[in-house]
């Protein structure tokens, strides 16, 4: 078990990427990273670290700053849940821990969005704790060397990794071992066609053996996918445009949009004649969206006018206005044929 944890952290030292939340000890930065890299490629995630950290370098900073403008800087990573629970926990720390940021996994755990998972990053980088982190990279590597068949979403699977992750990891360098496994799964033991011949794991690794990668890990639930129709009504004239406010019981909450209307199927709603208005004068191609479990199928309707009919909830801007608004991502990219 020790063998594991010393070759694992001799390959992270010649192999890892310099990524600038390595280069600190601030819990704050650190968990910034964190939060930002759940759901997001690495490679798109330094931008918004970088922004994030200019605009808020402190905790407080960030607890002091107004959630529609924390949305804005946040647009574009998608999964904004993340950005309202990243500030709801700075406003704890600031209220609650008179600014000071939790110092071990329990207490890192109090923060709205924070699992075992983050806590235990968090606490292992930034204060050493000994406690392993288990996320998708560690249950795939730990499965194929160690040939652990149990399903990765079932309650005795889960105990079986966690366990296992806790003994294999370094008592003096625990920060340094989770970032090496959370590493070789990102760059070596990755889920789709391994370089086994050059894994320095490979005369030990159980399913490089067996020949039974493509197997591993185990998962034994299939998550339902849900298909939704969207249909937004963009009403354009003398400069303004109507925006609404996303309900917090649903995806992309407290985010600004379009009037929409949602309907069972893909074809044009018949709604438009409640506004009393015409066909529209541009519907764009259909768009698939793709979220963690739902498919959204998106179309935009352009009326150069303004409604007769309006709903309590629209809000009529300036054009100017309208990058102030924090807006989901599908819509972003449909602005450039908007504005061309």
């Amino acid at each position: 078990m020790l063998e594991f944890s010393r070759v694992l952290r001799d390959w992270y030292s010649v192999q890892k990427r310099d990524l600038p939340w390595r280069n600190t000890d601030d819990p704050y930065k650190i968990w910034l990273s964190e939060i930002i890299l759940q759901q997001t490629r690495v490679d798109q995630g330094i931008a918004y670290y970088f922004k994030f950290i200019d605009k808020y370098p402190t905790v407080l900073a960030l607890a002091n700053a107004d959630e529609m403008e924390v949305l804005n800087l946040w647009q574009g990573l998608g999964y904004y849940s993340r950005a309202r629970n990243l500030h709801a926990s700075a406003k704890f720390i600031a209220s609650k821990l008179n600014g000071e940021f939790p110092q071990n996994h329990q207490e890192i755990l109090q923060l709205k969005g924070v699992g075992s998972y983050t806590a235990a990053a968090i606490a292992s980088f930034a204060y050493g704790e000994k406690i392993a982190v288990v996320d998708g990279n560690v249950y795939r590597v730990l499965s194929r060397i160690f040939g652990i068949e149990s399903p990765i979403d079932s309650t005795n699977g889960k105990k079986q990794f966690a366990e296992l992750a806790q003994e294999l990891i370094s008592d003096e360098q625990p920060g340094i071992h989770n970032q090496a496994v959370m590493e070789f799964g990102a760059l070596q033991c990755v889920p789709q066609n391994p370089d086994c011949e050059q894994c320095v794991f490979n005369s030990k690794c159980f399913a490089f053996e067996k020949k039974t990668i493509k197997t591993l890990p185990v998962k034994s639930k299939k998550i339902a996918v849900k298909k939704r129709f969207f249909h937004y009504l963009i009403f354009k004239w003398e400069n303004k445009i109507i925006l609404q406010k996303r309900s917090s019981n649903d995806i992309w909450a407290h985010l600004y949009e379009f009037p929409l209307i949602e309907t069972s199927e893909s074809n044009k709603p018949l709604i438009f004649a409640d506004y009393k208005m015409k066909e529209p004068r541009f519907s764009s191609e259909i768009v698939k969206h793709i979220l963690s479990h739902q498919h959204l199928f998106v179309q935009f309707h352009v009326f150069d006018c303004k409604p007769q009919k309006t709903e309590q909830n629209w809000l009529e801007i300036e054009l100017d206005e309208f990058e102030n608004y924090p807006i989901p991502r599908v819509i972003d990219r449909f602005l450039p044929q908007l504005f061309s």
